[in-house]
């Protein structure tokens, strides 16, 4: 909960455990000592890596994301956008958790973000029910961007994917299972159990990713 798109993150989560009738507890990380081996699965969300990595300075927080991750490699991990950048380049104590390069900002500028439709190869469970739920300000004040249901809803088996100041991969460095793609360019890779976007599925109203995420928790944990 550092910086970037982390309250449409949980409230896409939170729409998908009720698409999947599943009951979650949704943990805001802001300090290190909140991390420990009861989280079963973690999302990092995209915004500005430099951003957050300075935003954890203070508490330490990404240095024991980083820790969870090396200990739990079976518990799943979401990373978009700058989530995304974080877990191709996580510090000089961690390998990467991805077997891709990648290249920040690579779509070019603010004025270059776009919306296109993307391609997915990635198994994930069918809604049982698309209740759209209303989510409440947080203590902080806070709450979700509305999205216009329109827009970013899929219509086809296709994913609408926002694009953002977006990171590309760097194709010829590319050793994992790739799961989405815009025309030839990847825009999706899986490693065991890591799922690394560079678009932003948090920000439409499609939940197969967080459906994924869930539902690859409860398979995983403990």
């Amino acid at each position: 909960m550092l910086q970037g798109a982390r309250h449409e993150h949980a409230e896409a989560l939170k729409h998908a455990a009720d698409e999947m009738n599943i009951q979650i507890e949704i943990i805001e990380l802001r300090k290190s000592k909140q991390v420990d081996s009861s989280i079963a699965a973690l999302v990092l969300p995209g915004g500005e890596s430099t951003a957050m990595r300075k935003a954890s300075q203070s508490e330490s927080l990404l240095s024991s994301l980083f820790d969870w991750m090396s200990s739990h490699p079976n518990r799943p991990v979401l990373g978009t956008c700058a989530g995304a950048i974080i877990m191709a380049n996580p510090n000089e104590e961690h390998k990467p958790f991805i077997s891709a390069e990648i290249s920040r900002n690579a779509w070019g500028r603010q004025k270059e973000s776009f919306e296109a439709s993307v391609v997915i190869d990635l198994e994930t469970p069918k809604p049982s029910d698309t209740r759209y739920l209303e989510i409440e300000r947080d203590q902080f004040n806070h709450k979700p961007l509305k999205i216009s249901h329109e827009a970013a809803s899929s219509s086809d088996e296709n994913f609408p994917g926002v694009f953002i100041r977006a990171p590309r991969f760097i194709a010829d460095t590319i050793n994992c299972n790739i799961i989405a793609k815009l025309g030839d360019e990847v825009v999706g890779v899986l490693q065991d159990s890591r799922l690394a976007l560079t678009f932003h599925p948090e920000l439409t109203l499609d939940r197969r990713f967080h459906r994924w995420l869930i539902n690859t928790a409860k398979h995983n944990f403990p």
